[in-house]
């Protein structure tokens, strides 16, 4: 793929830094073409980038984590739990566990629903690592199902063939993680069928959704999956700085991955295995972690939830304007949905290399030279070393290579204005040569 982009260009984790820029030990490459530039004429500079995501902290989320460090508990205290409450209300699901990152809660739902050595976990290359990571931490093998070139989703074709081929050898996976990629819903319906057929579990990894619609219901009601996860990471729709958060419509779920994420500890003496010996009696009756989420964190969640459909009305605007904006240009744009709508975490464009002069590298880096904090999500999970080690090779899923080769995210948060998304489609324009 000679084309694709370096690796400097590349998030080397989830979560960029809000500038949009990637992570902290991103460095300048070497620039390998001489478009010209657009610089400030006063300094010779690179104008101000635009990111191509960041957050929208107002005075009533700072209220709120200023009344939560003047209080008496800044952790273990009562206002997680109210947000794990106004959200499991707000997406129709039954409970909700709140973590210390999204990561966390795809781990602790995989330990609830039994993953462990020898058991095979599915889930798209295109994603953070994150969602095939949580499966290793499991002792679990993991495998990859190739996305659909329209949604940039797990295609449910590709799943339904891969699945009767693992039956025909007695290796069918024990969960898969469809991940709703940038913001748009999976084929829930069509993945839930073959959950009932071929006998596994699901875990939505609705990082990038939370806000969004699917079958006009709110994603995460676990209609169809058995644990929905989602991430409040900056760049996310909303934000707690760092979180994330198990919603599920099982007690037995819940219960579990509420003891998982604090040590394994309880004070319930029903779960104990020998009587309390006071009221300051606990037990740890199996292996835990710390993941639990901080009432400093929970106050700014539950403050930015009030502006969550506000946010995703916001995007979807912004979306809106792209599609126009970018009609007559050599891309592929996002895909309309007929049953529900996306909250557009990110806005994907996949650049048609066959009509333009530049490939992928020069694009990116010409868009960047202008101003324009692309970014690229993502690489596919099995091209990366740690998972090549474990047997993968270019190739595996050849759908998500090409989209690889060929997608760029472009700026998309609530309070880009209409003159940066002018700049952006206009430097686009430029690149392209249209």
């Amino acid at each position: 793929m000679s084309s694709a982009v370096p690796k400097d260009y590349n998030t080397a984790r989830e979560e960029p830094q809000t500038s949009g820029t990637g992570p902290e030990t991103d460095r300048q490459p070497q620039k390998i073409i001489s478009l010209p530039q657009k610089a400030d004429e006063s300094s010779g500079q690179n104008p101000t980038l635009i990111p191509y995501g960041r957050q929208d902290i107002n005075q009533a989320d700072v209220d709120a984590v200023v009344e939560v460090l003047r209080s008496d508990f800044l952790t273990q205290g009562p206002v997680v739990a109210r947000f794990e409450q106004a959200v499991a209300d707000y997406c129709q699901a039954s409970h909700a566990v709140a973590v210390n990152s999204a990561t966390s809660a795809l781990h602790i739902a995989c330990l609830a629903l039994g993953v462990g050595q020898g058991d095979s976990v599915w889930t798209t290359p295109v994603t953070f690592v994150a969602s095939a990571n949580c499966a290793v931490y499991c002792g679990a093998k993991v495998d990859f199902v190739d996305i659909d070139p329209q949604t940039f989703n797990l295609s449910v074709e590709a799943l339904e063939i891969k699945l009767r081929e693992a039956k025909n050898r007695n290796s069918l996976p024990k969960v898969v993680i469809p991940v709703h990629m940038a913001g748009r819903a999976c084929d829930m319906r069509g993945i839930r069928r073959l959950a009932d057929e071929y006998g596994f579990s699901i875990i939505e990894d609705a990082s990038h959704a939370i806000g969004a619609r699917y079958q006009n219901e709110p994603v995460g009601n676990c209609l169809y999956s058995d644990i929905t996860v989602f991430s409040f990471h900056p760049v996310k729709i909303i934000t707690t700085a760092e979180g994330g958060m198990a919603l599920t419509n099982d007690s037995r779920l819940a219960a579990r991955m509420d003891l998982l994420r604090s040590h394994g500890v309880t004070r319930d003496e029903r779960l104990m295995t020998e009587a309390s010996e006071g009221p300051w009696y606990y037990q740890q009756i199996e292996l835990g972690f710390n993941y639990r989420m901080t009432d400093i964190q929970g106050a700014l969640g539950l403050s930015q939830l009030q502006r969550l459909d506000e946010f995703v009305a916001v995007r979807q605007r912004i979306a809106a304007s792209y599609a126009r904006l970018l009609a007559d240009l050599p891309l592929q744009l996002p895909s309309p949905q007929l049953d529900g709508y996306s909250a557009f975490h990110l806005y994907i464009v996949r650049l048609q290399t066959d009509k333009i002069s530049l490939d992928h590298r020069q694009v990116f880096e010409a868009l960047r030279d202008r101003g324009i904090g692309v970014n690229l999500h993502y690489i596919p999970v099995y091209l990366q070393p740690f998972y090549r080690q474990r047997g993968f090779t270019p190739g595996y899923c050849p759908e998500a290579e090409k989209y690889y080769s060929e997608a760029i995210s472009l700026p998309m948060y609530p309070t880009l204005s209409t003159e940066q998304q002018t700049s952006v489609c206009d430097a686009l324009r430029e690149v392209l040569g249209q």
